[in-house]
């Protein structure tokens, strides 16, 4: 069962690329036009529809869809969502789910430049860009990020695992760049947010793809920063996203 099941996953992968890859090619000078004819407002409505777009090239596959969102938050405060990392379709549910708190990534360099609408928006849409290689770059761009949270009330999106599960297994958090996002937006709010099942798409590569997989996300109650010290918010908002993973 399992062997038809990667058989018949090739010719949908053909077509789930093919739909990906006309729609970021799409998008691209759609992002262009409305982020340098209208601005931020027009850019990021772009960015939120592309990302339902490519939820939707998902589809393809069979991928279904089980989003909860048990949060809540305060209006012109900044927000770190916090979220384990399964797969890069993590990206677009947590973009066009949460897309009323304007999120942005703390994405690797080499995603800035070569991919059609996706390298657009992280140069332009308000992410970072991270060398994993040069840590002080990564403090100075971390602190500027949390500038930009502050000044603008929106959120930053961090998956502190730092790598990606390909088992679903959750890797222990990475704390450094949680301690200076949550040491520079003292007034904020955390939101843990669980994903189950999205390392499934990736199971075999990026190539095929699983049909038929159920991606979940439960973005949890919203944290106070103030209302804890740095590290037992770690630990906590850490044990929350964990509990909430299928064995």
């Amino acid at each position: 069962m399992k062997a038809f099941s990667k058989i018949i996953s090739y010719p949908f992968t053909v077509l789930f690329y093919l739909f990906f890859g006309i729609t970021i090619v799409i998008f691209h000078p759609i992002q262009w036009i409305c982020f340098n004819w209208f601005g931020y407002t027009a850019h990021k409505k772009s960015v939120d529809y592309l990302n339902w777009t490519l939820l939707r090239c998902l589809n393809v596959l069979g991928t279904t869809f089980h989003i909860d969102i048990n949060t809540s938050v305060p209006n012109n405060v900044p927000i770190i969502i916090v979220s384990n990392h399964q797969s890069m379709w993590d990206i677009s549910p947590i973009t066009w789910y949460l897309r009323k708190y304007h999120p942005k990534f703390i994405s690797k360099v080499e995603l800035g430049k070569g991919i059609p609408s996706v390298s657009y928006n992280l140069r332009h849409g308000g992410s970072i860009l991270i060398d994993r290689k040069n840590p002080r770059q990564a403090i100075v761009e971390m602190v500027k990020f949390s500038k930009y949270l502050q000044k603008f009330k929106r959120s930053g999106v961090i998956f502190p695992e730092g790598t990606r599960s390909k088992t679903g297994v959750p890797k222990p958090f990475r704390r450094t760049g949680l301690q200076t996002l949550f040491k520079k937006v003292p007034d904020g709010y955390v939101i843990p947010v669980t994903f189950n099942n999205s390392w499934k798409l990736q199971r075999w590569g990026m190539f095929p793809m699983q049909m038929g997989v159920r991606l979940e996300m439960t973005a949890h109650p919203a944290i106070k920063i103030a209302d804890y010290e740095v590290e037992m918010l770690i630990d906590k908002v850490e044990e929350i996203i964990i509990s909430k993973i299928h064995k």
